[in-house]
């Protein structure tokens, strides 16, 4: 059966070169050998002993070299991936020895007309996987010490003062995330809670997190009151953030002598507020996302926290968190939490969250950062009576 030569087309190859080629320089490809290659091989032997290597034999010390080199390189994959990649090291092996020929005296091989071809590129791209994944290795370990940075800026214990706890915790869907909460003492007595969530997750909301938080607390420095200062946030945040981000945040002060709670709800999810009879109310008040519209205005609305009512603040990784039927946890699911009875402060009511949440989405991945801060209104501590005391005669 005879095939038509497939048509020539000299000015479409040039295209796909030029395109395939963009931006690549001789000094690039140079810099892939010269300082690439070095760092990553620097990466990978960084946890081997060079001093005990140089005891051994020299035959042996390059044998061990390459052993620990291979192992250094290959543990940092996945279980299964590592299993891939040794398969795929078994099967050129296998291929290679199919194509040796011959051997001649001096012990040399003789393999198939490509073979040499064949091996170098295999070596070239197994190259490629080694700079790539040292470079993945090293934008991890950069995000875990991001992490950090982002956990210690967040309170890590409870607050707790007389007529008043609260607990905050979070839990990112990648690395860092966006979500963030803030428990902040005022100078009159009264404590500041708030809770927001920066669109989209990642590096790039992390960021927006940091700015936020640090915005916050230096306007709460200035003695602005809720309305106010997140009308000032809004601004801050439709000047220096992109136009597709935005942030919702909830900003509430509570003073815990007369349970006055005022409040502003920038497009958060309505925090939940339980009585204690049991019922519930939402807390709504306030305007759109910081971020839409620069000169975007903010009211603020006043509600009364009983001794023994909870404030249960969320973000919307909380309530989507879906199972493996697609249903999401909702706010019924929250609601059930926060009726039962297995908790007994704002700390465990926020960790029974989470453990609903996990049990929920069965250890699948998040698929949005989890946040929830808890505020509890405490019975006034009773007054004890000072005992009366007569003096010793001397």
């Amino acid at each position: 059966m005879n095939v038509p030569p497939l048509p020539r087309d000299p000015a479409g190859t040039r295209r796909f070169f030029d395109a395939y080629t963009q931006g690549l320089t001789t000094a690039e490809l140079e810099r892939v050998f010269t300082r690439d290659a070095p760092e990553a091989y620097r990466f990978f032997s960084r946890t081997i002993d060079f001093k005990e290597l140089s005891k051994l034999p020299w035959h042996w010390r390059t044998l061990t070299h390459v052993r620990l080199f291979f192992l250094a390189f290959t543990l940092k994959l996945s279980p299964a991936r590592r299993a891939l990649y040794g398969m795929a090291l078994l099967a050129a092996l296998l291929g290679v020895l199919e194509l040796l020929q011959d051997v001649h005296f001096l012990l040399v091989p003789q393999f198939a007309p490509g073979t040499l071809w064949l091996l170098g590129g295999f070596a070239l791209v197994n190259l490629i996987v080694l700079l790539e994944v040292a470079d993945r290795l090293s934008l991890k370990n950069d995000l875990e010490i991001a992490r950090d940075i982002q956990q210690a800026m967040l309170p890590t214990a409870a607050y707790r003062s007389p007529g008043i706890e609260a607990f905050g915790m979070t839990r990112p869907a990648n690395t860092v995330g966006g979500d963030f909460y803030d428990v902040i003492p005022l100078p009159d007595g009264r404590v500041m809670l708030a809770l927001g969530d920066v669109a989209g997750k990642g590096s790039p909301a992390a960021l927006l997190m940091a700015l936020l938080l640090a915005m916050l607390r230096t306007l709460v420095d200035e003695g602005l009151e809720n309305a106010a200062l997140m009308t000032r946030l809004n601004v801050q945040v439709a000047k220096h953030t992109p136009a597709s981000r935005f942030i919702t945040l909830f900003l509430a002060t509570l003073n815990p002598s007369t349970g006055e709670l005022i409040y502003v709800n920038a497009g958060q999810n309505p925090p939940l507020l339980r009585r204690g009879s049991g019922r519930y109310e939402h807390l709504r008040e306030g305007g759109i996302a910081l971020g839409m519209f620069e000169h975007s205005t903010y009211v603020s609305a006043r509600t009364l926290l009983d001794a023994g009512d909870v404030l249960v603040m969320y973000s919307d990784g909380v309530t989507e968190a879906e199972d493996g039927q697609g249903h999401p946890f909702d706010e019924s699911g929250l609601q059930q939490i926060v009726d039962s009875d297995g908790w007994a402060s704002a700390k465990e009511l926020g960790w029974a969250t989470f453990a609903a949440v996990e049990r929920h989405s069965d250890g699948r991945k998040l698929l949005d950062d989890l946040t929830v801060l808890v505020a509890r209104r405490l019975p006034p501590l009773p007054i004890v009576p000072i005992a009366e005391t007569t003096a010793l005669d001397i």
